[in-house]
């Protein structure tokens, strides 16, 4: 939907403060809980910023990888060395260019994110299950549709 097709606010509509106060606090709790269903691990933001970010997009170089984090290439440097010294990154010479090293994630560290990925996915699965009926997995099905609504807000130009 176009928002600027959106109907007018009723007298019923919530508070749109209120409301993202309350969505930040919810969405955190259940992030933490997610969170605390993986392996705890010593990773700064930056670091799980950089691996999320090679396991989405692929292979990049320290330069590359430094314009999309936002950040100096001497500070990747640092974040990508201590990644490579716990195993979770390697470097291997570009193929279109061999003076420039791609930085990608090892297969060990892939299939750690994929054993955290599916632990998390087990337990909202069981929470799911547990905790909702099925009106209200149906009723969070088409919440779902709209956070992803939010998360695009701002994204290259979206409105």
């Amino acid at each position: 939907m176009n928002p600027r097709a959106l109907p007018p606010d009723t007298p019923d509509t919530p508070d749109p403060a209120a409301l993202a106060g309350e969505l930040r606090i919810s969405v955190g709790k259940l992030m933490r809980r997610m969170r605390e269903q993986t392996h705890a691990n010593d990773l700064t933001s930056s670091q799980k910023s950089v691996l999320l970010r090679l396991d989405r997009d692929g292979p990049a170089t320290v330069s590359a990888l430094a314009r999309a984090e936002s950040v100096r290439p001497q500070s990747m440097r640092v974040t990508v060395a201590a990644l490579e010294a716990i195993g979770a990154v390697s470097g291997a010479p570009d193929p279109a260019d061999g003076r420039q090293t791609l930085i990608a994630l090892t297969p060990a560290f892939r299939r750690t994110l994929q054993a955290n990925r599916a632990a998390k996915d087990d337990w909202l699965l069981r929470a799911l299950q547990a905790q909702l009926s099925g009106q209200e997995r149906a009723e969070l099905a088409s919440a779902v549709r709209l956070l992803q609504r939010l998360a695009e807000f701002g994204e290259s130009g979206r409105r």
